[in-house]
């Protein structure tokens, strides 16, 4: 039994047959379903098993989804299973003081400057308040004003200004500082390890006299801080 045409839907014979799209046609019936111009099996582009000519194919193109009330429930419906689980995340995690953090190129960067600078910030702190654990006590003084001999030959008062920075033309000793000194009395000189002190004269045992060459001051400084250049 011969198979009906495609088209028009009459008997197909064996010598005007052509099979395409899972149908049978007949060889004038076998055109385009828009401007009926004939095709051949070359030349055509079947869509839903219909042939057409190049121009006239269809084009894929979007579609644009209305806000239906199927499709508005369907969204609330999305939203409320999103805040479920993003609740029951919360409670798994509420309690643990911490949240995860993905350990991404970025955040590594990140976290090496902050430990940089938090380095950086350490050794600064420390250099301001670093005292040498190996500076030896200096020993009691004396009551200064019990020495009015030795105090008299200094005409400058404790924390005055010294005129330059280089030894004076009196040629008194140079010494140096092996250890940083915090002044505890108004008289007293405070030193950073290797300041050099001018003009040192000895006062009693344990503590001399000069001048700060790096603040300009001049006054008290323990003797076993200091030693000569």
């Amino acid at each position: 039994m011969n198979p009906p045409c495609g088209r028009c839907s009459k008997p197909v014979y064996p010598t005007e047959k052509i099979n395409c799209l899972d149908k049978y046609w007949h060889k004038g019936c076998f055109s385009c379903e828009v401007c009926k111009m004939a095709l051949s099996m070359t030349n055509y582009k079947g869509f839903e098993k219909k042939p057409y000519c190049s121009m006239h194919y269809p084009k894929t193109s979007f579609t644009i989804v209305t806000d239906t009330p199927e499709n508005l429930r369907l969204k609330q419906q999305t939203m409320l299973n999103s805040q479920a689980l993003y609740k029951e995340d919360f409670e798994k995690n509420k309690g643990k003081g911490f949240s995860v953090v993905v350990d991404t190129p970025e955040m590594q960067r990140v976290k090496k400057t902050q430990d940089q600078i938090s380095n950086i910030k350490y050794h600064e702190e420390f250099e301001k308040s670093k005292v040498r654990s190996d500076a030896p006590p200096p020993e009691n003084r004396q009551d200064y004003d019990e020495q009015p001999s030795k105090t008299e030959r200094y005409n400058q008062p404790a924390g005055k200004i010294c005129p330059s920075a280089v030894a004076p033309p009196s040629g008194g000793k140079r010494y140096q500082a092996m250890y940083s000194y915090a002044a505890t009395e108004a008289d007293e000189v405070s030193l950073q390890e290797g300041d050099l002190i001018l003009d040192v004269e000895p006062i009693d045992e344990g503590w001399v006299f000069g001048c700060n060459q790096r603040t300009g001051q001049r006054g008290m400084l323990p003797a076993n801080y200091v030693r000569p250049v």
